[in-house]
């Protein structure tokens, strides 16, 4: 008997035996989704693996039929899947549903398909067009067949275009007596979008970057043991030319290559980028594309059409069958860590997949993690540096501001910006060059009090203050997304004395209007960046010089190459070092060296000006002082003293509920079953009310793990989380390798 072992589309983490009738033998194969029996309904779901023999021999029901042609995901991915299910501490049926697009997957998306006519009898075809090419009567139906016999098969809109008296009812005549005949071509959707792309060549590696191409070489051709290369570029060292060359020696052994990128905004231009050195062989993936476009995009992949994939976190998940090389470009950004089950790193993944598949991986970045900077030096990881900027440009000069001591530039002003970056932002202007202001937190302030009582606008569901934008005069949770107007006075005692605290970049984007005035100036962070093309539409009038100072947070902070930008302005610098977080310094020392490497791109050295409440501090000082071996060093010093990864495992398990009580008593419960599984390798912190207590109206409690040797606990914690009873109205997940500890 051929059995089919099937995951269905219920969390149940279970396989179900079913068996497969002889006439869908040979068609269905591991990754093919099928229909079939579940109790009294008919259910879909993915097979996971075949065998030829099962405990319930007798009992088994038959699979009813494929869903499509293909297999739906193909074999190599269904194995990593399974493999994130064990790791990640989630249900099979989580994992297999992240390795299809919901556009694929849910089968509500059709092809797009248009009407094309043809000729279907060449020769009677001619005959007619000889016969009656004098007749007045047939002139029509002749000058169809000639148009169609010259330029091949053509639409209904083609055919009104070259033959002006054009009549359908002439083609239907022609279709009826069998000269012409209708066919359906697939049209796939762009989902690329207007806009010319200029083709580029292969530029002259420098030295750095012909050692690590080299490298990358050995990786393709299997003559290194290891398969992934961390490259350690500085900003603006030409990573991505070796990413392009990269994927060109991929293409020359056959290979398809995947590109992960860590922001939505950065896709376009990377794809832009790409598609100038690879033409139609590029697809991108994001979850900013259309259904239809996610859809298409995707079987250009599973067809063969394309060799690349361009696209964020899912983009690791295109379905090529003969996969060389997956680059991962700024691999240290926290976007790369999935917030919902499976909490999957796309990093880590991708390291994983490349060893299933025998591909090599690119992890790129001027400041990487600590986990991939550890692995390189202790030998998991090969490792390429590129020190030096291309064509060997100066680095950008960096100045650190102290704004206990510098005070307000006038009587009555401002002390956002400092007498220092107001004189260079001044001066760029006058120059014709542009500068960036950047500060990691949105909105206008942080917070509203009342000056009378003291009353504090919080979010009644969130255990944190309103942001307020005086733009929209709106109150809003960045948590929950909730939004109230903002009150003209105090809710509570009536008082008109209401002030706001805080700076966000709306309050700065408001105060450089002024002062930079007549400057010409947009904001990038995600209040205004709502539309799918708010991207590509403020950073086009930036290149093209019609902006003088862009505005933003951590979305302007990497992969932007604007030459014209020869200043950045670094405001509250040491915003992220107060956040209670074993990973405070590695963000605030990456987001510094990142934006600060947006300057001097092109012919004119760059100036950095970082203003700080805490200039001693050590972060600060490597981050100006661009020495990221000292940053690491001293980082993994902190860490190892702490016990924090990279030398040990993270893992937090979060309990949510409505009813604190009983989610305390669940809490304890559930780390009472845990310490069963703990060693003396291993230590649990809590349970305890989260740092953030409430979100979404529902109590937070979290249980830290830390240790090695965890294998064991990992499947006890996987066990007791999904497949143990839990009380009602209380939610738990497991966060493997957690990237945060709010």
């Amino acid at each position: 008997m051929a059995v089919a072992k099937v995951i269905v589309d219920l969390a149940l983490d279970k396989e179900f035996d079913y068996e497969i009738p002889a006439e869908l033998e040979g068609r269905v194969k591991v990754g093919t989704m099928v229909s079939v029996p579940f109790g009294r309904s008919r259910r879909d779901g993915y097979v996971l693996s075949l065998a030829d023999a099962s405990d319930y021999a007798g009992k088994l029901k038959p699979i009813l039929g494929i869903c499509g042609d293909r297999a739906h995901v193909p074999e190599q991915l269904v194995t990593l899947g399974r493999w994130m299910a064990d790791y990640y501490c989630c249900s099979q049926e989580q994992a297999i549903r992240t390795l299809l697009p919901a556009a694929v997957r849910s089968g509500k998306v059709k092809p797009k398909k248009r009407k094309l006519y043809r000729i279907a009898d060449r020769e009677a075809a001619s005959t007619f067009v000889a016969v009656n090419a004098a007749k007045p009567s047939a002139a029509l139906r002749v000058d169809l067949l000639k148009s169609l016999l010259s330029d091949g098969a053509q639409t209904i809109e083609s055919l009104k275009m070259s033959v002006p008296a054009f009549s359908n009812s002439s083609l239907q005549t022609l279709v009826r007596k069998g000269l012409v005949e209708t066919v359906e071509e697939l049209v796939r959707r762009d989902a690329f979008g207007a806009g010319q792309v200029i083709p580029t060549t292969a530029l002259k590696p420098s030295p750095d970057q012909a050692k690590a191409l080299a490298t990358i070489r050995q990786m393709l051709d299997r003559e290194t043991a290891g398969h992934v290369l961390l490259l350690l570029g500085v900003t603006n060292s030409g990573k991505t030319e070796v990413y392009l060359q990269s994927i060109a020696m991929a293409l020359e052994r056959g290979k398809s290559s995947i590109v992960l990128v860590p922001e939505i905004s950065l896709t376009p231009q990377t794809v832009r980028r790409f598609r100038a050195r690879f033409g139609d062989a590029v697809s991108i993936l994001h979850s900013r594309l259309s259904d239809g476009e996610r859809f298409d995009e995707w079987n250009r992949i599973n067809d063969g059409e394309v060799k690349i994939a361009v696209g964020a976190r899912s983009a690791l998940f295109a379905p090529f069958r003969d996969l060389g090389l997956i680059i991962v470009d700024e691999e240290h950004e926290s976007s790369y860590k999935q917030s919902e089950a499976p909490r999957y790193s796309a990093r880590d993944v991708a390291v994983m997949r490349g060893k299933l598949e025998g591909a090599a991986v690119i992890l790129g970045s001027a400041t990487p993690s600590a986990e991939s900077m550890y692995n390189a030096e202790t030998g998991k990881f090969l490792l390429a540096r590129m020190a030096a900027q291309v064509d060997n440009k100066l680095p950008p000069h960096i100045r650190i501001v102290d704004q206990r001591l510098d005070g307000p530039p006038e009587p009555g002003k401002s002390t956002f910006f400092s007498r220092m970056l107001i004189e260079a932002v001044r001066d760029r202007m006058n120059r014709g060059e542009q500068s960036i202001l950047f500060l990691n937190r949105r909105g206008y302030a942080r917070v509203m009090i009342c000056g009378e009582c003291g009353f504090e606008a919080r979010c009644p569901d969130c255990s944190v203050s309103y942001t307020y934008s005086k733009q929209r005069e709106l109150l809003s949770c960045h948590l929950c997304g909730g939004v109230i107007p903002a009150y003209k006075v105090c809710p509570q005692c009536g008082s008109e004395k209401i002030r706001y605290a805080g700076v966000g970049t709306e309050k700065i984007e408001a105060v450089a209007g002024a002062v930079f005035h007549p400057a010409r100036i947009a904001r990038m962070d995600s209040d205004t960046m709502r539309g799918a093309d708010d991207y590509e539409i403020v950073l086009e009038r930036f290149r093209r010089g019609e902006l003088d100072i862009l505005i933003g947070t951590q979305m302007i902070a990497k992969g932007l190459h604007f030459p014209n930008v020869t200043l950045v302005g670094i405001i509250n610098a040491d915003l992220g070092l107060t956040m209670p977080d074993f990973r405070a310094n590695e963000r605030t020392f990456q987001l510094i060296t990142q934006v600060a490497g947006r300057a001097g791109r092109g012919d004119i050295r760059g100036e950095v000006i970082i203003q700080t409440h805490n200039p001693e501090n050590e972060t600060i000082l490597y981050a100006a002082n661009r020495d990221y071996d000292g940053f690491s060093k001293f980082d993994l010093e902190f860490r190892e003293l702490l016990d924090y990864p990279p030398y040990t495992h993270l893992i937090t398990v979060f309990f949510r509920g409505e009813d604190e009580s009983k989610l305390a008593e669940y809490a304890s419960a559930f780390t009472a079953e845990v310490n069963h599984y703990v060693h003396d390798e291993i230590r649990i912190a809590g349970p305890s009310p989260a740092p953030i207590e409430r979100i979404k109206g529902k109590f937070r409690y979290m249980l830290v793990i830390r240790g090695r040797r965890m294998k064991i606990l990992k499947q006890a914690l996987r066990v007791l989380a999904l497949h143990r009873p839990v009380p009602k109205g209380i939610d738990v997940y497991v966060d493997v390798d957690a990237q945060s500890l709010l």
